[in-house]
């Protein structure tokens, strides 16, 4: 086996902990010499450091992406003719835990009680619970499965969609995307975890939703139509919405977002890449790798993603 290649932001703390916890595999990164790349067939790191290499014509025989999404790997002219897999079960716990701070928030009147405070008001209007509330989780894959285990114990009702309408653990309905205008008129929180699907948080959609609905997105920026949004807040439709991604980012000073009522905004950080947990999931697939097994969260090229 080859040196592996490490395509990472966060390479040394990568290349610290592999080497603690498997001795007598060899490390290179892209600038460690003009025969580095040729030397090592596997690469580890973000697909959109990978780009330029494979467009440049090298070629690993296996990827281990340190995404959940692959989709830069899968512009027009770049090659498939290698093993990829995509990070499961690396970003769940992060992005649970972002979303049941923010449930917790809305629900505990966090944000009313700081202004409170600072007006020197002493008012003890009731704080809210999530028990019995519905939350629907647009995009209820293996991110939204870890999601929905860490909510169940709040005693919130949980309803899912997802491409394949079927079964999964702990939701009372999981539905397909045909169903999403229906569900969310249904659902007290409203959650996209969805690749990128452009524009279907509109106009149409906000007016399905009930006026006390929170929405939450760390999905794709690009999912919500942003004027659409922002009229929706102001006039009142939706009760808060929490952003973690933007059609641009950084999110430019002049967009409306920055001075829309009800709206709280955070610089993509729901879903951050943990070193220690991407280090197992390699590990465990270079075995797997070794062994000509399948890989945990491997990409089939031929499937429409």
């Amino acid at each position: 086996m080859g040196a592996i290649l490490l395509l990472e932001s966060r390479a040394e703390e990568l290349r610290a902990l592999l080497s603690t916890k498997a001795s007598g595999l060899a490390y290179c990164l892209p600038d460690d010499g003009e025969d580095a790349v040729a030397r090592c067939d596997i690469w580890l790191g973000e697909p959109d450091r990978a780009v330029s290499l494979l467009a440049a014509g090298h070629r690993p025989a296996w990827l281990q992406s340190t995404w959940a999404g692959f989709k830069p790997l899968l512009a027009a002219g770049l090659p498939q003719d290698y093993r990829l897999s995509r990070a499961v079960g690396v970003f769940g716990q992060p992005i649970a835990q972002y979303i049941l701070a923010h449930l917790l928030a809305h629900e505990q009147r966090l944000f009313a009680l700081q202004a409170q405070q600072q007006r020197q008001e002493w008012d003890r209007q009731l704080s809210g619970l999530l028990t019995g509330k519905t939350l629907l989780i647009v995009g209820a894959g293996d991110i939204g499965a870890e999601v929905a285990a860490m909510l169940r114990s709040f005693g919130v009702t949980l309803h899912g969609i997802v491409n394949t309408p079927r079964a999964l653990p702990g939701f009372a309905r999981v539905s397909g995307i045909d169903a999403l205008a229906h569900d969310v008129a249904q659902a007290d929180y409203v959650v996209n975890l969805l690749p990128d699907t452009p524009n279907l948080y509109n106009a149409d959609l906000f007016a399905c939703m009930k006026p006390a609905t929170v929405f939450i997105n760390v999905g794709r920026g690009t999912s919500v139509v942003d004027d659409d949004l922002v009229a929706a807040l102001r006039e009142g439709k939706l009760a808060r919405a929490v952003l973690d991604v933007f059609r641009q980012e950084p999110l430019p000073p002049e967009h409306p977002f920055w001075l829309t009522p009800q709206l709280t905004l955070t610089p993509h950080i729901a879903g951050p890449m943990v070193p220690a947990l991407m280090a197992d999931l390699f590990l465990d697939n270079l075995q797997r790798y070794s062994q000509g097994a399948a890989l945990r969260g491997e990409v089939d090229f031929s499937r429409e993603y």
